[in-house]
């Protein structure tokens, strides 16, 4: 029952942030460029920092070594499903600019601000190893590699001559940093720390006004369930679970898998989409009301998703 409260109350202040943004920019609060300020603050300056003490203050270097074994079955995880998504983006042939998001719902996931509250309710402080382990998986994954999904799946991106900037965006760049600080036991200062987590933390809040500024600016009737929608999110809460749930019984005769690290893998793998997706897209000029609808529809069904997925890991 408390993890049942705890993801309906993560999902609810989800909302209500959507909501401040929607009708703050219905009352004309917001000017048009807000929106883009938006972008060039979270993705230029608080997000790299977000991640950057967010590896410090969650992992060592010793942890890191520890729990390597573990990285084995996201690894694959993550591998196979950018394979499936990119076929089905073929397959379906999905539209350009939909394309990026698409693959992301399969594969990416919101680790942070609602998977993490949400785990150590299910399964207590003793897994927040295991959460380091899909966290970290899925920083890897959004940065260096779900994001040029995005930025390669823009209008006319044919024509557009290469930009070498893209190899290394500012959040890649902030994880890499923070690596190699880690990897060389590096002290971080108090005062740097406090900071950046003080202006890192604007991320997520700032990330859902955004989402409630598309949507006022699209229209409530922009939620729906396409075709690309349902299929993006089935990818999110059914091929994801099931994927990590099949590797893990692949594994399960060659190595111990404690109960707990099974619980925390499949829930983390169905975690819904990025609250930033959004944001990756605008700056892509991709369809943002697109990626806007499934991150809403995903964050809300997240909520029945839960008691299904734990009644799945029992009788596992």
């Amino acid at each position: 029952m408390s993890a049942l409260l705890t993801s309906i109350s993560s999902v609810v202040e989800i909302i209500f942030v959507i909501a401040l943004g929607y009708f703050l920019r219905n009352g004309g609060k917001f000017q048009d460029s807000f929106k883009h300020d938006i972008e060039f603050l979270i993705m230029k300056v608080a997000l790299p920092l977000n991640i950057f003490v967010g590896v410090l203050d969650n992992l060592t270097r010793s942890k890191l070594i520890s729990l390597s074994g573990s990285l084995i079955f996201v690894i694959i995880f993550f591998a196979f499903g950018y394979l499936v998504a990119w076929l089905l983006t073929k397959i379906m042939k999905v539209p350009a600019g939909r394309r990026g998001t698409f693959i992301n719902m399969f594969v990416n996931a919101n680790t942070i601000f609602i998977g993490l509250p949400l785990n150590l309710a299910l399964f207590g402080e003793h897994s927040l190893s295991f959460f380091l382990v899909y966290y970290l998986a899925n920083t890897v994954s959004t940065w260096a590699i779900g994001i040029f999904f995005i930025q390669n799946d823009g209008p006319k991106v044919a024509d557009k001559k290469f930009n070498w900037k893209k190899l290394l965006p500012a959040p890649l760049l902030g994880f890499i940093v923070a690596l190699v600080w880690l990897l060389l036991d590096l002290p971080l200062p108090t005062l740097v720390d406090k900071t950046f987590s003080m202006v890192g933390g604007v991320v997520t809040p700032l990330s859902l006004i955004y989402i409630g500024i598309v949507l006022a600016d699209a229209g409530l009737k922009s939620i729906h369930f396409d075709r690309d929608t349902i299929v993006a999110l089935l990818g999110r809460f059914v091929f994801a679970p099931a994927v990590m749930i099949v590797i893990m019984m692949m594994f399960k005769g060659a190595m111990d898998i404690p109960s707990v690290e099974q619980g925390t893998l499949i829930i983390q793998a169905a975690a819904p989409g990025l609250a930033v997706l959004p944001i990756l897209v605008g700056e892509a000029k991709g369809d943002v009301e697109y990626a806007t609808n499934v991150v809403t529809t995903s964050t809300v069904l997240f909520v029945i998703v839960v008691p299904i997925l734990m009644q799945i890991i029992t009788m596992l």
